[in-house]
């Protein structure tokens, strides 16, 4: 009778086992990456509110070689899921930087540019676009924002992009006396405005459809300027 061979090999890998083995590695490299996060975050934060403030925001705005008003700033502010203006919460803070996989300064510099991409996504801008916004409402219960602010604002996040009418939407608001502040509805029809009106002939405007007042009387005042 032949024997039959063994069918225990040496030197094989338990699957199971490499997976566990896998899972732990991955499970410490993220609790590395959450340390580092932390001690980054300690860094700038301000040890009585356990919150990155104004200040802190600005040592960090440095570090990173950007100005405060950057609008990468305000993309960051986005990435972390900010909920007040000039203020980092620790929670805020891991989730933005685990997200860009950025657990010093100079990979979070590096972040930066990827995040401004990232930002720029048709899928992403209109989230952004109102979130910008929902971060400048400082007061418990504010709806509305100053147009001065909103001036700023609109520089800010659509100057790159829609400039000829940004400037024009600017310039009219700084001259205007009819509206001393401006709401979401608003503000989004700014938006709107620039991805869908033929600028600077206003061909396409139909004053008819769902557009803020505030976008009629800037037409007719264009229009008026063109006679």
């Amino acid at each position: 009778m032949i024997r039959r061979s063994s069918t225990k090999k040496t030197g094989t890998t338990n699957p199971s086992a490499s997976a566990d083995l896998s899972r732990t590695a991955s499970g410490k490299a993220v609790t590395k990456e959450l340390e580092r996060i932390g001690q980054l975050f300690n860094s700038y934060a301000n040890r009585a509110t356990n919150m990155i403030e104004p200040e802190g925001i600005e040592a960090l705005c440095s570090d990173l070689g950007v100005d405060h008003t950057d609008v990468r700033i305000l993309m960051l502010a986005w990435k972390m899921k900010s909920e007040k203006q000039g203020y980092f919460t620790l929670d805020e803070w891991q989730v933005g930087l685990k997200s860009l996989h950025a657990d010093t300064i100079a990979k979070l510099k590096k972040a930066l540019a990827g995040l401004v991409n990232e930002v720029r996504k048709p899928s992403n801008f209109l989230d952004f676009y109102s979130y910008a916004f929902r971060y400048c409402l400082t007061e418990e219960k504010q709806k509305s924002i100053d147009t001065e602010s909103i001036c700023e604002l609109l520089d800010l996040v659509l100057g790159s992009q829609f400039s000829p009418q940004v400037s024009s939407l600017v310039e009219y608001l700084k001259c205007q006396n009819d509206y001393k502040v401006i709401n979401m509805d608003q503000w989004m029809g700014f938006f709107r405005f620039c991805n869908e009106i033929s600028f600077p002939d206003l061909k396409n405007y139909d004053p008819d459809l769902a557009w803020p007042l505030i976008l009629d009387n800037f037409v007719d005042r264009m229009k008026v300027q063109k006679r």
